[in-house]
């Protein structure tokens, strides 16, 4: 079985925003923005998360400018694959809610349980995106 890789929400945010160049306290504006306020990143743990996220070459830090303090985040292509990877498994989660919740009641229990072993089937399959180098 593969594995999937899980983004929290607060890294899927991060990496969202980078995919034009920001520096941390944009990234900060626009997560707040995009998770309508359900994500806040303070500081430390924003610049925590970046520095992890450099390391695994998810993003990189820009060069700085002359005489500037800003430091500016950029996704790689590495990153844009694992984000990719993460909102087809999100796409994946919605699919599953909705085909089940839509489930008509007047159906026997015999075909709503042939409606949940479909959805299981390898056609929502996932890629690996743990093992990306």
């Amino acid at each position: 079985m593969n594995e999937t890789l899980v983004l929290t929400e607060s890294t899927y945010y991060i990496l969202l925003s980078l995919v034009t160049p920001q520096h941390g306290y944009g990234i900060m504006q626009q997560t707040e923005q995009m998770s309508a306020g359900r994500v806040r990143l303070a500081a430390g743990t924003l610049y925590g998360a970046l520095n992890a996220l450099c390391d695994k070459g998810w993003i990189i830090q820009l060069p700085i400018e002359d005489g500037s303090r800003k430091k500016q985040y950029k996704l790689t292509d590495k990153g844009l694959q694992v984000l990719k990877g993460e909102l087809d498994r999100l796409r994946q989660l919605v699919a599953n809610g909705e085909a089940i919740l839509k489930e008509d009641p007047t159906l026997t229990s015999d075909r709503n349980q042939l409606l949940r072993k479909e959805l299981r089937k390898d056609k929502y399959q996932i890629k690996d995106y743990s093992k990306i180098s």
